[in-house]
């Protein structure tokens, strides 16, 4: 037992409100967002002296922290003596994996009050000098180029520019037996894993890694775990379409928390599709609470099927607007659209100022022209109308500062005889201009681009996520008004687009 004064169960270092992230791939938890997560796990947890848990990515140590302070008033009655619980607590429940040497001295000082647990002002005394809150400094595994546990490459992360560099090389997914780093079971996992692997800073580059440390987790069978991930594995992508398959397909996924806003539980940052974060109950079968959040509090509850669509639709209310129009069961603009990089025009190919045997191609630059002969046309539409916007989402599939999404940020008419590089998406083609244009009036309309973000969850526009737009008669110009009472929908859901999509006109840009 410690001879050290007993910790105050009120004690709350505001430093770790106001930390920032140690870099685009780690980033700390606010104590409010902590505190929700913990709140989803049943309370008889807190006053069960047998009760284990891991954080298996600690930072600040602010779940451990929290969790002990319930664990403090919970196990009053059992334990009564202050001191003898903290030990109890410190000593037998709370396990910490940290991701870099700093961050196990932080959590340690977080939980222990001191950075060395086996040092006079720690609350509790342990004979060690990592007390339960672990850190190995782990290497890389590579095989043929890349490592065999977060698929990094070897020449980012095992060259000798990186020496004396932080590897990154995170313990709890760098190991084929993670249950022997603390060689025992837990009840409860819990935590904020890192987030991506960036190839020498490009973040353009950069490989998710969260769903390692799920999967991992997932394999120690806990009875409880819960974590908080970027949302981007909803509509998979990089590294991400067998764990979005997995999770979607989980029936112990019990509650599912949706921010679609970061900055509204990280401020200062802005992750791409937003955050999310999840209860899973080992015993529970059945369908998932779908909680949507804004500012922190909870706008619509739902339990429902997370398998419902191949794409996972966060929003309730997005979900009642996209079953009224799956209800009239048209074809969706994912038929008509097609394939990136349609004529094969790679982004970096060059203008020449030849006027003869060559097609005028809308590329990032503008209007080139290249060699009629690299042009390829396999279903003949070359000749007719082409409505195109960018591949790339504008803003970066990140709201502005009004919270709403323009999504898309060009569209462009291509006349016969004109083809566009790798830069643009066909949505469909026409033999009339007016059909192209009244296409291009339905593309404006915050209807279409609602649909279109329902899918979205990074800057990548392909033709499957169109899956929820359906195409309609291109005879007339379409309006927002005309759509609403098409699909009969109400003025909560009106409202609900009108408070997420911008505003856009549409003007034909060349001519």
């Amino acid at each position: 037992m410690s001879n050290n004064k007993p910790i105050d169960t009120g004690y709350t270092p505001d430093v770790l409100s106001c930390l920032a992230d140690l870099s685009n791939d780690e980033v700390f938890t606010p104590p409010e967002i902590a505190k929700a997560m913990i709140d989803l796990l049943p309370e008889e947890l807190f006053a069960n002296p047998n009760t284990t848990f891991l954080d298996p990515a600690c930072k600040s140590g602010i779940f451990l922290r929290e969790i002990a302070k319930k664990l403090l008033i919970g196990l009053e009655d059992k334990i009564p003596d202050l001191s003898e619980r903290i030990d109890h607590i410190l000593h037998k429940q709370l396990f910490g994996i940290a991701i870099t040497e700093l961050t196990s001295l932080m959590s340690r000082r977080s939980l222990y009050c001191s950075k060395f647990p086996n040092g006079k002002y720690s609350v509790s005394m342990f004979d060690n000098i990592q007390g339960n809150i672990k850190y190995r400094n782990c290497e890389h595994t590579f095989v043929d180029g890349k490592c065999m546990f977060c698929g990094c490459n070897d020449t980012s992360f095992g060259s000798k520019e990186r020496k004396g560099l932080e590897s990154h090389a995170y313990e709890f997914v760098h190991t084929t037996k993670p249950e022997e780093i603390f060689n025992m079971k837990f009840d409860v996992i819990i935590g904020n894993p890192p987030y991506q692997l960036d190839d020498n800073g490009n973040a353009a580059s950069a490989s998710p890694i969260y769903q390692l440390f799920v999967e991992q987790a997932i394999k120690l069978n806990p009875h409880y775990l819960c974590m908080i991930i970027p949302a981007r594995w909803y509509a998979g992508g990089k590294g991400l379409d067998s764990f979005r398959e997995r999770i979607l397909s989980d029936s112990n996924i019990k509650v599912l928390c949706d921010i679609p806003n970061t900055a509204d539980c990280f401020p200062g940052v802005n992750i791409a599709g937003g955050i999310c974060y999840f209860l899973r109950d080992r015993t529970y079968k059945g369908m998932c609470e779908v909680r949507n959040l804004k500012d922190g509090n909870m706008v619509s509850s739902k339990t429902r099927l997370l398998s419902q669509f191949p794409y996972f639709v966060r929003n309730n209310t997005a979900l009642s607007i996209i079953e009224k129009v799956r209800n009239q069961k048209e074809i969706t603009i994912q038929k008509t659209a097609t394939s990136r990089n349609y004529f094969g025009i790679q982004t970096t190919v060059k203008n020449i100022n030849e006027k003869i045997g060559v097609t005028s191609v809308l590329s990032s630059k503008g209007w080139i022209h290249v060699k009629s002969s690299l042009i390829t046309d396999k279903d003949k539409i070359i000749n007719k109308y082409k409505v195109v916007i960018t591949y790339a989402m504008s803003g970066g599939n990140k709201p502005s500062s009004d919270g709403k999404y323009q999504i898309v940020s060009s569209l462009t008419i291509l006349k016969p005889g004109e083809a566009c590089s790798e830069t643009f998406l066909i949505m469909d083609c026409f033999n009339s201009k007016t059909e192209a244009e009244n296409m291009c009036s339905y593309v404006a309309t915050k209807f279409f681009r609602f649909l279109l973000l329902q899918t979205l969850s990074s800057i990548h526009i392909t033709k499957d996520k169109f899956m929820f737009v359906p195409k309609v008669d291109y005879s007339h110009s379409w309006s927002d008004k005309q759509l609403i009472q098409k699909y009969s929908l109400t003025q909560d859901e009106t409202t609900y687009i009108d408070t997420l999509i911008k505003p856009m006109t549409f003007e034909v840009k060349h001519d």
